[in-house]
């Protein structure tokens, strides 16, 4: 027992180191793009796999490891299943392919990078609905509740996110669509993949719906850092639109992630001390 609560301090540590490498790394990016001076490529990739690395570690030691490594199984496969059949057909997101900025790709269609910014991403997002879906009697509806809200929260983030990733050549639509040359059926994609992924972690892991107080409370505080991952993450996407030229998507991705943040938020403080709320 000892050892393993060892081993869970051990996690928290390297989980908050990794997530202050990502701030940094991102506060660096954001300074640089402000001043006008262009990016190394490592830098993507480097902020890319310490947010990452963060949210795994914070899994393993919120949900446990066997439930955190089986949704980033899940979310690896169903999102590189998506993302393959919709580069290979036009189906899910719309007719698109991947630039060879991002790296290796599986099957010469999905850069190998890709899986893991969803699971980086689906992560918060899921924590979020955690916090945010209602206790309802129905297992099942809750299930689909949360899993539909999360992909809700995760697909705020790509209308920033995905104007700029368009502007800047990491991959291309064949046919531009309304929303800065993105066609809406992407959102839709975003949304379905999340849920989908999120449905079957949690038919196979259904006591992840289980809400009790004590838990709550004891996870509260740890939750906010994954909050603070999203804020950030937020954030860079946000100063880099505004400097590509591309304000507007940064005043959507705004209004449609900050919502999710605050009440998450509000509901952690609610926990943290319930007297704050009366």
């Amino acid at each position: 027992m000892v050892e393993k609560q060892e081993l869970r301090h051990i996690a928290h540590r390297l989980a908050l180191i990794f997530l202050m490498v990502f701030a940094l790394l991102t506060t660096v990016m954001m300074v640089r793009m402000m001043l006008g001076v262009p990016n190394p490529e490592w830098a993507t990739f480097a902020s890319t796999f310490a947010c990452f690395l963060f949210a795994i570690l914070h899994a393993g030691t919120r949900l446990g490891w066997k439930q955190a490594l089986t949704l980033l199984v899940l979310c690896f496969v169903i999102s590189l299943f998506f993302e393959s059949v919709g580069v290979a057909t036009g189906w899910v997101y719309g007719p698109y392919h991947y630039s060879a900025k991002l790296g290796a790709k599986f099957l010469g269609l999905v850069p190998y990078l890709i899986p893991l910014v969803w699971f980086m991403m689906m992560y918060p997002a899921f924590l979020m609905a955690r916090w945010l879906t209602p206790h309802l009697h129905s297992r099942l509806l809750q299930g689909l509740c949360l899993a539909a809200l999360a992909g809700m929260i995760m697909t705020a983030w790509d209308l920033t996110m995905d104007p700029l990733m368009v502007k800047s050549g990491n991959w291309i639509w064949e046919i531009p669509g309304a929303y800065f040359g993105i066609p809406i059926q992407n959102f839709w994609g975003w949304w379905l993949t999340t849920f989908v992924t999120f449905g079957a972690f949690l038919l196979i892991w259904p006591t992840q719906l289980d809400s009790r107080p004590a838990e709550k409370v004891a996870n509260a505080r740890w939750d906010r850092w994954v909050f603070l991952s999203y804020l950030v993450i937020g954030l860079g996407t946000g100063v880099a639109v505004v400097v590509e030229g591309l304000s507007g998507s940064a005043l959507v991705g705004l209004f449609a992630m900050a919502p999710w943040l605050l009440l998450s938020w509000w509901k952690t403080a609610a926990a943290i001390d319930p007297t704050r709320m009366e």
